[in-house]
Parts: C-alpha cells; structure tokens; sequence
C-alpha cells in the first residue's frame, strides 16, 4: 500500500547559515512537532525523507534542523515547500476528538433524522475549525466545529451530527 501524506507545516525561508529553516504550522501544534524525527518533502511528484535534528519555536515560528543539511544553499531548495507526515504518523498523535480533515469532507450531515448537507472543506479562522457544509440547496454554510453544534462524528458510517441552530445553514 502506498503511503497517504498529511501536510503539517511549510519551509518559510532559511534561518541562518547554518541549514536551519523558518517553519510555518498550525497553532498548538509544537508538542505534535516537538516528537515527530521525520518529515516529508515533495520534490517532482516524490516524496523525499528529511530527518529532524532539532527543532524550537519561537513566537512566530518554528526553527527547524535538519540532519544533513548545513549551509544556507542545502536549505533553500526546500524554501516554500510543504512538509509533511505519513497519515499514520498524524492518525498516532490525534486526540479523542480530533480527526484528519480528508476524513470529514465528503461525509453527510444530519440534524436529527433529516440530512441537510455533505462537508465539502474545512478551514480555520483563528478561533475554531469550520466545516463548509453543502446543504441540500446548494448553498455552502460555514459551521464551527464546537462541541455544542457538532454533536457527533462517526467517520465509520460517514454521519456528522449537528445542532442545526437556527440561521446556521442559512
């Protein structure tokens, strides 16, 4: 079977002249970082191994070390590049509630009995998760990824549970 990928970060720029690069992730994410001792790298449709010497954060972002690349010209051939994880990797350090995005598009949405839309995408807005819900009129409706209005995700019958409040899914 053919490894899936899941992007974790971006190569921002170089950090010094030492091989070291400026990473970009998602916030909250430096314990998940902080364990992980390899990243991916796609270059020409292949997925290139890079292993992690060290990493640290600062307030804007991560320092990232990897081993084999020493100078400022080794790192910037990897400037601008996605990093990423085998989907194993992210499925290990998930929490109970948390769940790959890949896994919730294209899943049905219910509010009770009734179906009201399909996840198309999910995206961020600083402040929580939102699900884009198609709805069965064809309108795309953000909807947050709290507790109190995603009641249930069951990935396994391909079900979201909301609580449709009112002008949610306008």
């Amino acid at each position: 079977m053919k490894n899936k990928f899941v992007s974790v970060g971006k190569i921002l720029n170089f950090h010094g002249v030492q091989g070291e690069a400026k990473l970009g992730y998602s916030k909250e994410r430096e314990d998940f970082l902080s364990q992980i001792k390899e990243v991916y790298v796609q270059i020409d449709n292949e997925y290139k191994k890079l292993d992690i010497s060290r990493i640290r954060f600062t307030p804007k972002c991560g320092i990232i070390k990897f081993k084999g690349i020493d100078t400022l010209n080794d790192i910037l051939e990897y400037k601008n590049k996605l990093i990423f994880v085998t989907e194993e990797t992210a499925r290990n350090f998930l929490e109970e509630d948390e769940f790959l995005i890949d896994e919730l598009v294209g899943l049905d949405v219910y509010d009770g009995e009734k179906k009201v839309g399909a996840v198309v995408g999910v995206s961020n807005n600083g402040a929580s998760d939102l699900l884009s819900v198609k709805t069965l009129d064809k309108k795309i409706s953000l909807v947050p990824f709290v507790k109190a209005i995603v009641l249930s995700v069951d990935i396994k019958n391909r079900k979201i549970q909301i609580n449709n409040l009112e002008g949610l899914l306008s």
